[in-house]
């Protein structure tokens, strides 16, 4: 089938898409900038890159009539919360305009899970108004609503981790004790690729979680329980969210938009009430510790596909970081210096790809976590976001507060 594929340089997105190509389907790539996709995946003869932005209309025009479902994977969490909901909003009509000029039979969306009898989050409530938009469109749509997302370089994993590594002791606010039903990644691609094409999928939507429904407190401990560390955990009342999400940000690798959007998420209850999926698709649900475990054994082998610091929106939905590379040709001043070693060449590119992240800086070392501590009180991600692989690394890339727009052959 040829399926449309949007958000494939964010989280899920690219870890759906190797799958999608396993299974023989032809890929449209929805991008805004095609230099942003792994070279293997632009070479690849399946893959078909589309350069265009959800928010300017016009652009849509070049996906093709002939796609048979569409994935839409696309939201502005990290923008302000000023902004994000009309974003997304925006996004969602023009990529509705776009669909209904073409064949497509089936649109799969993935949402969070929403409780209509109380007062949703902002950041709920423009999930819910995407979805309401998607139902307009003449292609069929398939909503999958899950939680937190347990797995190798997800936001909320990442969260926790920083949280359950670095405070022994916890003074907590009180939407610790809300509950959750948290799910594994594998599960989530699993059920995405299993809806596709499926009648029993077609105008439905679904709760998707693990079988564990957890506050979050006892999230927190069960990932130091896992990772063997003893934590202790006091909930206050008197954290307001705005002093809540300056503890996220300040503890935790989260930017301060994306932190508040989590706190105002986390007041509400998010368990699985909309039942049916099991009728559709018999999987195996991995528990809460489970995927925790399988996390790190993804991360122990430098093997994490996919990070949530890989979207490049970290204010607007629109970035063109690449287009802002501007090499001069003259009045530059060339400093060349000349080292004679005895170290293999392949070793020394490896030593200098892995500068960054845990390892830091291999010369003055306190100027580079100073330099961190600068980006943060000014606003920036600091050293807490680190980098995907600790070896490795590809256009787009973070690492730390810097952002890898080119790769090249030294």
């Amino acid at each position: 089938m040829k399926i449309l594929l949007t958000g494939v340089t964010g989280y899920i997105g690219k870890r759906l898409l190797p799958h999608l190509l396993k299974d023989g389907h032809q890929v449209i790539c929805l991008v805004r900038d095609p230099r942003r996709i792994q070279e293997k995946y632009s070479e690849n003869e399946n893959v078909n890159l589309i350069k265009a932005d959800l928010l300017d209309e016009k652009s849509l025009e070049k996906i093709p009539a002939d796609i048979d479902i569409a994935y839409y994977f696309v939201h502005s969490m990290g923008a302000s919360s000023e902004s994000f909901a009309k974003l997304e909003r925006n996004s969602a009509e023009n990529f509705v305009n776009a669909i209904n000029k073409t064949k497509a039979k089936q649109i799969i969306y993935l949402s969070g899970i929403i409780d209509d009898e109380v007062k949703l989050s902002k950041h709920l409530n423009s999930r819910l108004n995407v979805e309401n938009i998607l139902q307009k469109a003449n292609a069929k749509f398939t909503i999958l609503r899950a939680a937190i997302i347990i797995g190798s370089g997800s936001g909320s994993f990442e969260i926790i981790r920083d949280l359950a590594e670095k405070l022994p002791i916890m003074i907590t606010p009180k939407w610790l004790k809300t509950k959750c039903q948290p799910i594994a990644v594998k599960n989530v691609i699993e059920y995405l690729l299993g809806v596709m094409n499926q009648p029993k999928a077609l105008n439905k939507i679904f709760d998707i979680g693990g079988p564990d429904i957890l506050t979050y407190k006892e999230m927190l401990l069960g990932y130091a329980e896992v990772r063997g560390l003893k934590r202790f955990i006091i909930t206050v009342p008197v954290l307001t969210p705005r002093l809540s999400s300056y503890w996220l940000y300040f503890v935790t690798s989260t930017n301060f938009h994306l932190a508040k959007s989590l706190v105002e998420s986390m007041k509400n209850e998010v368990i699985c009430k909309i039942k049916g999926i099991d009728e559709v698709i018999d999987i195996k649900l991995y528990g809460y510790k489970e995927a925790i475990e399988r996390a790190f054994k993804v991360i122990d082998s430098n093997q994490v596909l996919s990070s949530w610091i890989d979207s490049a929106s970290t204010g607007k939905i629109q970035q063109d970081f690449l287009d802002k590379i501007e090499v001069p040709e003259y009045g530059c001043l060339i400093d060349k210096r000349s080292l004679k070693y005895k170290i293999d060449v392949e070793k020394i590119k490896n030593r200098i790809w892995e500068i960054g992240g845990d390892k830091g800086w291999y010369s003055w070392n306190w100027a580079w976590s100073l330099r961190g501590i600068i980006d943060k009180v000014f606003g920036g991600v600091g050293l807490r976001r680190g980098r995907r692989s600790p070896t490795d690394l590809i256009a787009g890339d973070a690492l730390d507060w810097w952002r890898v727009i080119l790769q090249i052959e030294i």
